[in-house]
């Protein structure tokens, strides 16, 4: 069985996706909205992983560099500049959409199982996920006609 490499995945991703939640509130503080919802995200990644944690006693988990790497390509630390905002949100959204998909793909494998508490952690998780995900889409939208066209 290969689910134990997807929970140390997913596990993982979810700490990323804290981190860069966190990265984009402290490096874009001059935005209310901004620092006060990553926080609110971040601090839901954090509940997801431990709400995880009697899933990977039960099935295992393999630790996998592939959400790390993401963090690192995509948000070491937050950008400066007119499009800097932009950006972050963006690679943010790459990361959630990332963890998003690999909880749908966990769902797959709990839905095989027929194990119905792995089933219900993922689909609370995976909704809050989804929200992530949208307020992302919609912050980046909302962000776009002063980042691509106002700002010089």
């Amino acid at each position: 069985m290969k689910l134990p490499v997807y929970l140390g995945m997913l596990q993982r991703a979810e700490q990323e996706l804290a981190s860069s939640f966190r990265t984009v509130a402290d490096g874009h503080g001059d935005e209310p909205d901004v620092r006060a919802t990553c926080e609110l995200l971040a601090s839901q990644c954090d509940e997801h992983v431990a709400a995880m944690q009697p899933l990977v006693d039960r099935y295992g988990s393999e630790p996998s560099d592939e959400p790390e790497r993401l963090h690192a390509a995509a948000l070491p630390h937050p950008r400066s500049g007119p499009l800097a905002l932009l950006r972050d949100l963006q690679d943010v959204h790459l990361l959630a959409s990332f963890v998003d998909m690999t909880w749908t793909l966990v769902g797959q494998a709990a839905a095989a199982l027929r194990d119905e508490e792995l089933q219900q952690v993922i689909a609370d998780r995976e909704a809050e996920t989804q929200v992530q995900v949208g307020w992302l889409t919609t912050r980046m939208k909302q962000a776009a006609p002063q980042a691509l066209v106002v700002a010089g």
